[in-house]
């Protein structure tokens, strides 16, 4: 009996040996690849080049003309250590690959803000593990070429907001007819949760589902003490213009 055991043991142990070395392996051949990929993109433009070009945007919007309230909204439903990690949250990949197997899926990527930059800006929406080193990497060296302040502004004037409408200056004039800046707490709040989805949230064909999305933002300032419960409940009971 004893030795059948100790047999078992030693065949899972054997296993996960092998499944560890494996998985070791691709990590490095996916890694390498995906650093290639990040080279030949910033060789062709580099990421000081791609961040002038942005700046120089007709209706480029900085990060001090944003309201507040908008940033914290953003930043709570997108990437909440944005201020704390290095362009890449090592907790957000481990939660989300752990989501992924359970579900075996590849649904959720643990994308920061600046990894979400980098994608839009260098790379496809194709779900690759290539691409996704490729991301983490060109992610890394924006961190290390901008202030977090200006990758966050980056962010936000090139993301798709739905109905045509890209970046916060196009999606604040088109949905509400105002500048950025004159956004109440409430349109700011409902535009933060529009890019996870764009088209399923955008306003003037999914107005219901938008408002459950903005919901979903709420909750996240909550939670991460943005905002207290009577706060929200004073935003939500406000009228858009």
């Amino acid at each position: 009996m004893q030795q059948g055991k100790r047999v078992i043991w030693k065949g899972v142990r054997y296993f996960f040996t092998l499944l560890f070395l494996f998985l070791l392996v691709c990590g490095i051949w996916y890694s390498v690849k995906g650093y290639r990929m990040y080279q030949n993109a910033v060789t062709e433009t580099t990421i000081a080049e791609q961040t002038a070009t942005i700046q120089q945007q007709e209706h480029y919007v900085r990060y001090e003309e944003l309201p507040q309230i908008y940033i914290d909204a953003v930043i709570s439903v997108e990437d909440h250590r944005f201020f704390s990690h290095s362009g890449v949250d090592g907790i957000a990949i481990v939660r989300a690959l752990w989501n992924d197997l359970r579900t075996f899926s590849f649904a959720e990527g643990g994308s920061t803000i600046t990894q979400q930059l980098a994608k839009n800006q260098y790379f496809t929406q194709e779900k690759t593990l290539e691409r996704k080193f490729a991301e983490i990497f060109t992610a890394k060296a924006w961190e290390k070429t901008c202030e977090k302040e200006e990758i966050f502004a980056l962010y936000v004037n090139t993301i798709y907001f739905g109905s045509g409408y890209y970046g916060i200056y196009e999606a604040a004039q088109g949905y509400f007819q105002v500048a950025p800046e004159e956004l109440s707490d409430y349109e700011a709040i409902m535009l933060a949760g529009l890019p996870n989805a764009p088209t399923a949230y955008a306003l003037d064909a999914h107005s219901d589902l938008a408002k459950q999305r903005m919901q979903q933002v709420l909750d996240c300032m909550i939670s991460n003490q943005k905002l207290t419960q009577q706060e929200a409940d004073a935003i939500l009971s406000e009228k858009t213009r």
